[in-house]
C-alpha cells in the first residue's frame, strides 16, 4: 500500500521532476533491481509490480526519463526482464517493463540531411501559365522548394465506425446539385474523346482497324531495337550457360547506338533461352516504352522485373502466420542498440542524396549493395547496423516531407541461407496489415534465370510498431513507426527487388495496352487509346474506350452503338495503391476477351477507362501524392488545369457526358486499402447518411432510388473476394472532394463509387 501511495504521489509531472532531482528515481531502480534478486519464488510479484507503477509514473516527464537512463535504469529493467521470461509466474511483469523501456529510449533523429523528399522541383505559379491547360509543363529542380503537402490519412475512407461528427447532415448539401465548374462551351474539347459516337465505320471490312486503333502508339523507329542493353558485368564472348544473376542487375536506357548494336544479339539470345512466355508482356517493347517515361530524376536504370516480366505463382499463397511475441523479440534487439553501441555498425550503404560509393568496414563483412533509382523505385537510404541487419529510410512523395509507405528496391551481394534483418524506420500509418498476416514481395533473378520469373510473399518475424525516431529536422511531428521483417535468400549473390506489394509501373501499363490494343479484333473490340492530356511531369494520361464493334455500319447498328449507356472507370490515383492497377489490368484483359460475359458487356455498354490518374507519381515512387505534393483525390471539387491536369481534364469529360445526355451509369474509382482485408464498395446515400448521423430529418418523405446497393449485393454473392459487410455509403465531409462524392453530388451519378482492394487477403469465403 505504501508503494502504491508513493506511485500516486509520482503522478503528477511536478512531483516526478522532484523524484527525479533528489535521486528517488536512482533509488527506486535500485529497490525493484533488489526485490527482483531476492524474490527467487514469484511469492512478491504485486510488490515488483507496484515498483514499476511508480518508475512509470516518474517516466511522464523527461527528468524522469533521463534519470532512469543515466543511472542505468534501462540496462536493469532489461536483465530483469530476461529473467522474467522464463518463469510464468513473474510473467506479468514483462509488458509493464518493456513499455517502461520503450517510454525511456532517447528521441533520435532521421539520419537524414532533411526530411523533405530527395527529389523537388519548380512548380509553375505564375497566372499566365495556369491558363495553359493543356500545355507541357517543364520541370527544373529546385532544392529550396518548403511547399508541404497537408498530411491527409493513408484512405480515403476513415477506418473506424465512429462518422458521426464527419458525416453531412445538411439536407440542401446532400440532395443539391451544384453547376458545372466551366461553362458549357468549353467542354467541346472532350467530343474528340468520344471517338465511338463520331466514327462512321465505313473501314469495317476493310481491316486497318487493328493500325488505328491508338494515337499513342510505341513504335521502334528506323528498324531500331529498344535502347536497352545489360550493364558491364555481361560480355559479349560470354556464354549463356555462364550467366549468373549479377549479370543482370541493371539495364540501362538511351545508350549509343554503337553500345546498342553490341548489345542487341545478346539480349536476344538470353532472351530466347531463358525468356518466358508472359501474357501480354514483351521485354523489348517494355524497354522502347520505358526510354520515353519523363521523369524528374531522369532515371536510366530498367529494374530486371519490369524488364523481364512475371508469372503468378503456382498456388495461392497464404497469409503469413504470426509467432507470438515477436515484437517483444524485436524491441530487446532495438534496446540492445543502446545497451551495446560497440556493436553497432551504423555505417551508411546507400544514399539517395549522396550517390559517391560507400566504403565498407571489413571487420563486418561485406554488406547487402542496394538501389533504387529506377521507375517506382522507393529507398533513399540504407545503414548497416549489425552483420546481418539493415535499417532502410523511405523517401517522402516528391516535393513533400511525409507520406512514407511504399517501397521498391534491388538488393544484391547476399549470403544463401542466412537471415537478413531489414527495419523500415520512418514508416507512418498507426497500424498495418503487416500485423496480420501481409507480406512484402521479392522477386528473384536467379529464380527467374530458372524459369520462375515470379513475385512471391517473404519475410518472417514480420512486424509493424511504433519506434523512437523522430524528425531529422527536430520539429514535433508524427511519430515513425517500424516495419521489421527477416529474409533468407536461397541463392548466393543473387539480385532480388523487394516491394511493399506487386509493382505496376506507368510504363507497364503503356507496354501492356499496346499488346492488348494489338490482341484485339477490330471486328468484334472498338478499342480505343488516346492521351486525355500531358500531366505535370509531360507524360501522357492514357484513356481508353471500349464496347463491341457494330455489326455493320447501317443507321440502325450505329445508333444502338451511339445509345449504350457509359461506364466510367478510373484508377491508381494514389500511387501507392499499386493493387489497383492490378486490378485494373484484370478488368481491361477481361473486358477485351472473348468470354460471353465479356462480349455481353461490351453490346450494352461503352466503357471508358482511365487507367492511370496520377502518372507522375507511379514514376517517381511516391506514395499519395502528385509532382505538386497535392493528394489528386481531394481535388475533385476543383481541379487546376496546371497542377491537377489529370482530374481536370477528367472531370472536364464527366462533365461533357452529362452535357450530350450521357452521363455514367456507373462511376468506379479503383484503390488499395493497407489497414482492412477483402474487396468492397464506398458509395453515396442521402438516407443512410442521416440515419447514421443521428439527424432529426424525417427521412420518410425522402425518395431515394435504392440502386445504389444493387452492384455491392451482386458482387457480394458472385464475387468470393468481395465483402458487403465491409462497405458503407456514408458521406462525410471531409470527402467532399473526394471523386466518388464529387461525380455522385455534381453529375448526378448514383452509382458513384470507391472500390477498395486489400494490400493482404481474404478473411472470408474460398480464399479465406
Amino acid at each position: 500500500a505504501a508503494v502504491d501511495a508513493f506511485a500516486a504521489l509520482l503522478s503528477s509531472k511536478e512531483n516526478g521532476c522532484l523524484a527525479a532531482g533528489k535521486g528517488y528515481v536512482s533509488r527506486l531502480v535500485s529497490v525493484y533491481e533488489d526485490w527482483h534478486r531476492r524474490d527467487t519464488g514469484n511469492e512478491h510479484v504485486s510488490v515488483r509490480r507496484a515498483f514499476l507503477r511508480c518508475l512509470h509514473r516518474a517516466a511522464k516527464s523527461s527528468a524522469g526519463r533521463h534519470a532512469l537512463m543515466s543511472e542505468g535504469g534501462v540496462a536493469v529493467l532489461y536483465t530483469t526482464t530476461q529473467a522474467c521470461l522464463s518463469m510464468k509466474d513473474s510473467a506479468s511483469l514483462v509488458e509493464s517493463a518493456v513499455q517502461l523501456m520503450r517510454k525511456c529510449l532517447p528521441k533520435l533523429p532521421l539520419p537524414l540531411r532533411s526530411d523533405r523528399s530527395a527529389y523537388h522541383v519548380l512548380l509553375p505559379g505564375s497566372p499566365e501559365e495556369a491558363l495553359e491547360s493543356g500545355a507541357n509543363v517543364i520541370l527544373s529542380p529546385d532544392e529550396n522548394n518548403t511547399d508541404d503537402s497537408d498530411d491527409e490519412p493513408e484512405n480515403e475512407e476513415p477506418e473506424n465506425h465512429d462518422y458521426e461528427d464527419d458525416l453531412e447532415t445538411d439536407v440542401n448539401k446532400l440532395k443539391s446539385r451544384p453547376d458545372p465548374d466551366r461553362l458549357k462551351e468549353q467542354l467541346a474539347e472532350y467530343a474528340n474523346f468520344c471517338p465511338e459516337l463520331h466514327h462512321n465505320f465505313q473501314d469495317l471490312d476493310s481491316g486497318s482497324e487493328r493500325d488505328a486503333s491508338t494515337d499513342d502508339d510505341v513504335e521502334v523507329q528506323d528498324g531500331k531495337k529498344p535502347e536497352t542493353f545489360f550493364d558491364d558485368h555481361l560480355s559479349e564472348k560470354q556464354e549463356e550457360a555462364d550467366l549468373k544473376a549479377r549479370d543482370f542487375h541493371n539495364h540501362l536506357l538511351n545508350c549509343s547506338e554503337k553500345q546498342q548494336e553490341a548489345r542487341n544479339s545478346m539480349l536476344d539470345r538470353v532472351l530466347e533461352k531463358f525468356g518466358a512466355s508472359i501474357p501480354h508482356h514483351d521485354p523489348r517493347l517494355y524497354s522502347c516504352t520505358a526510354a520515353h517515361t519523363k521523369s524528374i530524376a531522369a532515371f536510366s536504370i530498367l529494374a530486371f522485373p519490369d524488364f523481364w516480366g512475371h508469372l503468378p505463382p503456382a498456388e495461392p499463397e497464404r497469409m503469413a502466420n504470426r509467432k507470438p511475441h515477436i515484437q517483444r523479440k524485436k524491441v530487446f534487439e532495438d534496446i540492445l542498440r543502446l545497451l551495446c553501441p560497440d556493436d553497432i555498425i551504423n555505417q551508411v550503404v546507400f544514399d539517395v542524396d549522396d550517390p559517391s560509393p560507400h566504403r565498407s568496414n571489413k571487420a563486418a563483412g561485406e554488406p547487402l549493395r542496394f538501389f533504387s533509382k529506377f521507375e517506382s523505385g522507393n529507398l533513399r537510404k540504407a545503414l548497416h547496423i549489425r552483420r546481418y541487419e539493415y535499417d532502410l529510410i523511405l523517401n517522402a512523395d516528391v516535393n513533400s516531407s511525409t507520406h512514407h509507405q511504399w517501397f521498391y528496391f534491388e538488393v544484391s551481394g547476399m549470403t544463401a541461407n542466412i537471415p537478413y534483418r531489414f527495419n523500415i524506420i520512418n514508416c507512418e500509418k498507426s497500424n498495418s496489415q503487416f500485423n496480420y498476416g501481409m507480406q512484402p514481395v521479392m522477386y528473384s533473378v536467379k529464380e527467374a534465370l530458372e524459369g520462375r520469373p515470379q513475385w512471391v510473399r517473404t519475410g518472417t518475424e514480420i512486424c509493424y510498431y511504433r519506434n523512437n525516431f523522430r524528425s531529422s529536422e527536430g520539429h514535433r511531428g508524427p511519430c515513425f513507426y517500424t516495419l521489421t521483417f527477416t529474409v533468407t535468400f536461397r541463392h548466393e549473390d543473387d539480385v532480388c527487388y523487394l516491394a511493399y506489394h506487386y509493382p505496376y509501373t506507368f510504363s507497364a501499363l503503356q507496354s501492356h495496352l499496346h499488346m492488348l490494343q494489338r490482341s484485339v479484333d477490330p471486328r468484334k473490340v472498338f478499342f480505343r487509346q488516346q492521351a486525355l492530356c500531358n500531366t505535370l511531369g509531360g507524360n501522357a494520361c492514357p484513356l481508353i474506350t471500349i464496347t463491341a464493334t457494330p455489326t455493320s455500319h447501317n443507321f440502325r447498328h450505329l445508333h444502338q452503338l451511339r445509345n449504350r449507356p457509359c461506364v466510367f472507370l478510373t484508377a491508381r490515383v494514389h500511387p501507392g495503391e499499386s493493387n489497383a492497377s492490378w486490378v485494373m489490368k484484370g478488368t481491361l484483359e477481361f473486358l477485351c476477351s472473348d468470354d460471353a460475359v465479356a462480349e455481353s458487356l461490351r453490346e450494352a455498354f461503352i466503357f471508358k477507362i482511365i487507367p492511370m490518374l496520377n502518372p507522375d507519381g507511379v514514376i517517381h515512387g511516391n506514395h499519395r501524392c502528385s509532382l505538386s505534393a497535392d493528394d489528386l483525390n481531394r481535388q475533385w471539387l476543383k481541379p487546376g488545369p496546371v497542377l491537377s491536369p489529370t482530374i481536370y481534364h477528367t472531370k472536364g469529360l464527366l462533365y461533357y457526358l452529362c452535357s450530350i445526355g450521357k452521363p455514367p451509369l456507373v462511376f468506379c474509382d479503383y484503390h488499395g486499402h493497407s489497414r482492412k482485408k477483402n474487396v468492397f464498395l464506398y458509395g453515396c446515400s442521402v438516407k443512410e447518411t442521416l440515419w447514421q448521423s443521428g439527424s432529426p430529418v424525417n427521412t420518410s418523405s425522402l425518395k431515394e432510388d435504392p440502386g445504389y446497393r444493387t452492384i455491392a449485393k451482386t458482387l457480394d454473392r458472385i464475387a468470393p473476394a468481395f465483402s458487403f459487410n465491409s462497405c458503407n455509403f456514408l458521406v462525410e465531409k471531409s470527402r467532399a472532394s473526394t471523386a466518388r462524392v464529387v461525380v455522385w453530388r455534381e453529375m448526378g451519378v448514383l452509382r458513384s463509387y470507391t472500390m477498395e482492394s486489400t494490400y493482404n487477403g481474404c478473411d472470408q469465403g474460398i480464399y479465406k
